[in-house]
């Protein structure tokens, strides 16, 4: 298949910029083998049975973006990609002029970091306080470039998932937005388990494909850690005959990545899989998921998951009922169809 298979149009006023009041009044389609079904995110439990295993990806975003100046006197601003220690991380700098290893990046309240090189389109750099102190400080929460606004007040608790315990991310796992405490507790009270993956989402899942044959594409890496833990539960599951339910597109691939040989073993380190229609999926049944960008790696692989047509009907249905789309939109439940490679 090619890129432009994965396109649509979308009107503007349906890309959703702010967060909904309370998150479990966001939307949710209920795509089933030949007919959709119109729902609120509350109504989640209705779909889900005793024994089912959710999934979640407990990451935590950081308030990567930092603004700053070059000695130079020229404005830039750092969105950390990775943070790599206490002081150093990986980062993508957006100025006028490259800044130069060797040189210092002057940050707001007088923060400053090193420029120690390059690393492809990353940056190097070392700060002189630990990066937790500097993001505290002074960070913005690394909003997607298509909310098209400034980070605000309320973004710091609602561009973060309920659940999340492991900092590292510089974007949300939007599929768990849709949770709140006491939608969790309504789901464990019907015997469905939760289990947990961290993957720590990079600005690379907004990055466009630019390639038009999906064979040229080179996929972002991210690190991610799947544990014993959570392989034995979903080997309980899958033997009792429950479902896996990944919660968002980073669960489904931390799991499949660490069954990329069959089996789910524990994993721990850097993924690239790139899932796209054809492929065999080896753990996950069901899927929550929000709506995604044109021509994306996430657009490509729920069509995969449940199949390239159906997927298209129901963004034109999702379009055409006037659904929110993107992190701050409403959301999907997708399961597995038999026919993914339509």
């Amino acid at each position: 298949m090619k890129k432009s298979d994965f396109n649509y149009d979308l009107p503007n006023e349906l890309i959703a910029r702010y967060p909904l009041e309370k998150r479990v009044d966001s939307r949710l389609l209920v795509v089933g083998e030949n007919d959709f079904s119109d729902k609120v995110f509350a109504d989640l439990p209705m779909l889900l049975r005793e024994g089912d295993l959710l999934v979640f990806n407990n990451t935590r975003v950081i308030a990567a973006r930092l603004f700053g100046h070059k000695e130079t006197g020229g404005k830039l601003e750092i969105l950390i990609e990775r943070v790599m220690g206490d002081k150093t991380a990986l980062a993508h700098v957006r100025c006028s002029k490259s800044p130069k290893a060797g040189t210092h990046i002057i940050l707001n309240d007088g923060y400053k970091c090193l420029v120690d090189g390059r690393e492809g389109d990353l940056f190097q750099l070392t700060f002189d306080d630990s990066i937790d102190t500097v993001l505290k400080a002074i960070g913005h929460m690394p909003l997607p470039p298509y909310i098209d606004r400034d980070d605000e007040t309320l973004d710091i608790e609602r561009y973060q998932t309920v659940f999340g315990r492991k900092p590292g991310a510089v974007a949300a796992p939007t599929a768990g937005l849709h949770f709140d405490e006491r939608l969790l507790d309504d789901i464990k009270s019907l015997g469905v388990n939760f289990a947990y993956v961290t993957l720590h989402v990079g600005s690379g899942t907004f990055q466009p494909v630019r390639e038009e044959n999906l064979a040229d594409h080179i996929m972002h890496k991210e690190w991610l850690t799947v544990d014993e833990q959570t392989v034995q539960q979903i080997e309980a599951t899958k033997k009792n005959g429950g479902r896996v339910i990944a919660v968002g597109t980073t669960a489904m691939r931390s799991l499949e990545s660490a069954a990329k040989e069959g089996a789910i073993k524990p994993f721990t380190g850097d993924t690239d899989l790139f899932i796209t229609p054809g492929y065999h999926f080896n753990v996950v049944d069901a899927m929550v998921t929000n709506f995604h960008l044109p021509e994306s790696t996430l657009l490509m692989l729920v069509s995969a998951f449940s199949g390239y047509q159906r997927m298209k009907l129901a963004y034109q249905h999702a379009i055409a009922q006037r659904y929110r789309f993107f992190s701050y939109g409403d959301a999907m439940f997708l399961t597995k169809m038999s026919d993914t490679t339509e």
